[in-house]
């Protein structure tokens, strides 16, 4: 009995702590500094919600970029399955399906280079990276020209525009997040309709 109660205050404390305190406290903290951010980051436009700045999704218009496929199973982008396709470089099954994502990335933008981005054909570790490269943006441009009618050289500005260079040149590669740039194509769109 000796024993039991200073174990069990101990339980009781380390509970309330790491189970209560500690969450309160950051949760607190994230809301106070980067309320955004902690809330999904999520776009609602115009009363209606267009996705999350940190989660991929599926984009199949010729108009609209498309992200890197994702590797969830039974649905793309699926959140709740969040994770890589786990198949091996050697393994058969990941050859073909580069090789069919090559194919139908080669036929749908036909007036880009034969040399896909390697992105544009492998899903991230997570299945979910709702960034490109810039370079992947751009193999993708004349596609989106000619499926919008709009110049070549608008929607090449338009990835420079919505290009994030990393803090420092050392922590990472410059993105663009696929997401705020076709939500950006289609203000420009709309721009041009008026």
């Amino acid at each position: 009995m000796a024993v039991l109660r200073p174990a069990l205050f101990t339980f009781i404390v380390l509970t309330l702590i790491t189970g209560a305190v500690y969450p309160l406290l950051v949760t607190g903290i994230a809301q106070t500094l980067f309320p955004q951010q902690a809330n999904g980051s999520l776009l609602v436009i115009d009363g209606q919600l267009r996705g999350s700045q940190l989660i991929g999704q599926p984009f199949s218009a010729a108009g609209d970029f498309q992200g890197r496929p994702s590797a969830t199973a039974d649905a793309p982008y699926n959140t709740l399955a969040s994770g890589g396709s786990n198949l091996a470089a050697s393994n058969p099954a990941l050859d073909n399906a580069v090789a069919a994502r090559i194919a139908a990335l080669r036929a749908a933008n036909s007036q880009a280079s034969q040399t896909v981005p390697v992105e544009l054909v492998t899903a991230s570790g997570s299945g979910l990276d709702p960034d490109l490269s810039p370079t992947a943006a751009l193999w993708q441009a004349p596609r989106i020209a000619d499926a919008r009618g709009i110049p070549l050289a608008e929607v090449k500005q338009l990835i420079r525009d919505h290009t994030h260079q990393p803090l420092l040149k050392f922590t990472g590669e410059p993105t663009v997040n696929v997401l705020m740039l076709n939500l950006a194509l289609d203000n420009l769109s709309t721009e041009d309709n008026k």
